[in-house]
């Protein structure tokens, strides 16, 4: 069995499954944590990897950029591949004094610009709120770790480059701690089909203090404390 954009067959994919949004950044991460790992995707570049952390079997897959591209991998993975949950691992601006390079966001849930709950015809505003349990135990592992971390609601926008820019302050007002561009569509979904997700985050740069962007090669390769969380808890 495979869809068009996974050559995986049934079984090939662990109940969980770890996405960054880079490929290789999973790339990495099977190579560098999973043992007996084997490549079981390898469509358009989205590399996906399978082995074990620790004796338990680990997936990891990326996810693309946008809520279009991870809302195509997550609900294949959900409906066809029988994944229970997804911890999506990734990059993230700061949109909050306190929240500074290299800290981690635990996402409780994501906020949107974007019009992706419209197909479930809604009478209102759909909250697109992580799973709690995952939530509950990736606190505890970053406690237990001595890991700076923030838990609260983040931004998923459609838009990396937006031609207001006092947007970013308007969630900043509300409390949002961070902005990204995939958790929404991955809450959503996970909610629809019955699933777990969860969103893990490491700030890349910040939008409201002077500190140094991270590189391309240190999001890839250095951003260990939320992978680490997300093993564990995997």
């Amino acid at each position: 069995m495979s869809t068009p954009h996974n050559e995986a067959k049934k079984g090939d994919f662990a109940k969980t499954v770890l996405m960054p949004g880079d490929p290789l950044r999973a790339k990495y991460l099977a190579e560098t944590y999973l043992e007996n790992v084997r490549q079981v995707n390898g469509v358009r570049g989205m590399l996906g990897y399978t082995g074990t952390y620790k004796g338990k079997e680990v997936s990891i897959m990326g996810s693309g950029m946008g809520m279009p591209s991870i809302g195509i991998y997550s609900y294949e993975l959900y409906t066809e591949y029988d994944v229970e949950n997804i911890i999506r691992i990734g990059s993230a601006g700061a949109i909050n004094k306190n929240v500074h390079i290299r800290d981690v966001v635990i996402a409780q849930g994501a906020c949107t610009d974007s019009a992706w709950a419209h197909q479930y015809e809604l009478p209102g505003t759909f909250s697109a709120l992580s799973t709690y349990s995952l939530l509950e135990a990736a606190v505890t592992e970053a406690k237990k770790k001595g890991i700076t971390y923030h838990v609260g609601n983040i931004v998923s926008s459609d838009l990396f480059y937006h031609a207001d820019v006092e947007a970013s302050q308007r969630w900043t007002n509300m409390g949002c701690l961070a902005v990204e561009m995939e958790s929404y569509a991955l809450f959503a979904t996970a909610a629809y089909l019955e699933r777990k997700a969860l969103t893990i985050l490491t700030v890349s740069d910040s939008l409201v203090n002077d500190e140094p962007e991270t590189t391309p090669e240190e999001r890839e390769k250095t951003f260990t404390d939320m992978m680490e969380i997300a093993l564990e808890i995997a």
